[in-house]
């Protein structure tokens, strides 16, 4: 369907400015995102982002007075028990450092605007270690995957991936293949009833629609307010004014819990930011004079398109090719010497661009893929780890999540950053890393299925030493 087809029927946004929700702020009240990988900071700006989560990590990012922290806990890249045992420990230490500071949490599950991850285990997980630990159960959880800066918007509950000016309903694309997170519902309210096996009935899926929003912030907080206690909402959005009225009708609604499961940029209309202008090349303070690392990790059809335009736009790029087949099997250890050696020599010349073949080898189930997917992804973090050692990049360019997050967390050892901003309108986040041997090397968290296909030659040539 035509995007204008599609929209031609709706009444008019309601304006709304970010100045307005930030005004209904509470400084005792901050977010806690639990990022399921490190793209989910690609919305905001200014914020601190943990890779690590022990109390002393929390106690520092909440007495910056943010009004969000992120805490990237990867576990998208994990099995379900171990996803769970890790959104466990960050309540746990989230709620205590919380409390030692006199702050009110409210917790953030960060999924894909393309509906891949841990749902429902990730909100069920929230909700009973929230309760066990004292809190209240969450009255409301909202789904608000849409992410209208990346083609992502949701109407009458339906979820739409939009590209050149076509709005495909998400479960006829792709992203709805996915080996282990795959689905075959657009339609939110089924989707919920779909990846909670029958549990939660599409019937009792209560859709926040367009209409009820653009009605203005009273009308959505009578709907909200008249929900029986446990339901789970899905959240129709197509801009940006969409979720701030939503937003400010949560900030009005303090005396109820909730819990959100949502895309990267209802956090930055949440807290009242601006959309932010892209990060510019003379904002930023570069510690090495030599070229810089692209890694690629993702294997989507968009990332694929990116690379390849990538290198056409600078076939002077040395690239340097890691083996999938090679990295999973007995020849790993002289094929990342080799490898690493070959990129640290070529990053005196300008930027190398490293990706893996882009074969995609799957396992025979959605586990068995995903240990694949992680034995892979550690390749390509010890060779971003050799070639740190011998020969420090001008800037890191991590391409796709599991990737960019096994990147940060291992390879740069960055244990605490800040969120500087996007390198392009509210899709690819620049982190100032902090702690660890990448302080000075700006470290650019791309998503594998975001921009269109010049997105990434566009970055590099924003950040690469063209002298």
């Amino acid at each position: 369907m035509h995007i204008d087809t599609l929209l031609a029927p709706l009444p008019e946004p309601v304006d709304l400015t970010a100045a307005a929700v930030r005004e209904q702020l509470d400084p005792v009240d901050v977010l806690v995102v639990l990022d399921d990988d490190p793209t989910g900071t690609q919305s905001v700006a200014g914020l601190p982002v943990l890779t690590r989560w022990e109390r002393s990590d929390l106690d520092g990012a909440f007495a910056t007075g943010a009004a969000a922290v992120y805490v990237l806990t990867n576990t998208r890249s994990l099995d379900e028990d171990a996803a769970a045992e890790r959104n466990r420990e960050i309540v746990e230490v989230a709620l205590a450092a919380a409390s030692a500071a006199g702050r009110r949490v409210t917790f953030v599950s960060r999924g894909d605007s393309t509906l891949r991850g841990h749902f429902p285990l990730e909100t069920d997980v929230l909700s009973a270690e929230i309760a066990a630990h004292g809190g209240g159960t969450p009255a409301l959880t909202l789904l608000v995957p849409a992410f209208p800066d990346a083609g992502r918007i949701t109407v009458d509950s339906v979820h739409y991936w939009v590209t050149d000016g076509e709005a495909t309903p998400v479960g006829e694309t792709p992203f709805a293949k996915d080996a282990t997170f795959g689905y075959a519902s657009s339609d939110l309210r089924e989707w919920v009833q779909e990846k909670t096996g029958g549990r939660i009935p599409a019937s009792e899926v209560a859709g926040l629609g367009i209409r009820t929003i653009r009605a203005g912030v009273d009308a959505v907080e009578e709907f909200l307010r008249a929900l029986p206690s446990g339901t789970v909402v899905p959240v129709d959005v197509v801009e940006e004014s969409d979720m701030r009225v939503v937003a400010l009708a949560l900030h009005r609604m303090r005396d109820l819990d909730v819990l959100l499961r949502v895309g990267p940029p209802y956090v930055r209309a949440h807290i009242g930011q601006e959309i932010a202008e892209p990060v510019r090349a003379e904002d930023i303070a570069f510690a090495y004079d030599r070229g810089g690392l692209v890694v690629v990790g993702s294997h989507v059809p968009l990332t694929t398109a990116q690379l390849d335009v990538l290198k056409k736009a600078r076939p002077q790029t040395v690239t340097i090719e890691l083996d999938v087949h090679a990295l999973i099997g007995a020849g790993r250890e002289a094929h990342l010497d080799a490898q690493a050696q070959a990129a640290a020599a070529a990053l005196a010349d300008g930027t190398v661009i490293v990706h893996t073949t882009r074969e995609l080898v799957t396992g025979g189930d959605g586990d068995e893929s995903l240990d694949i997917a992680r034995r892979v992804s550690s390749g390509v973090v010890e060779l971003v780890r050799r070639v740190l050692a011998i020969a420090p990049p001008r800037f890191v360019i991590a391409k796709g999540g599991i990737t960019s997050s096994d990147v940060a967390s291992e390879a740069l050892e960055i244990r605490r950053a800040t969120v500087l901003g996007p390198m392009l309108p509210g899709l690819v986040s620049l982190w100032q890393p902090e702690t660890g041997p990448a302080v000075g090397i700006p470290y650019i968290v791309f998503a594998g299925n975001v921009g269109d296909a010049d997105s990434l030659a566009t970055v590099v040539a924003t950040l690469a030493d063209e002298h």
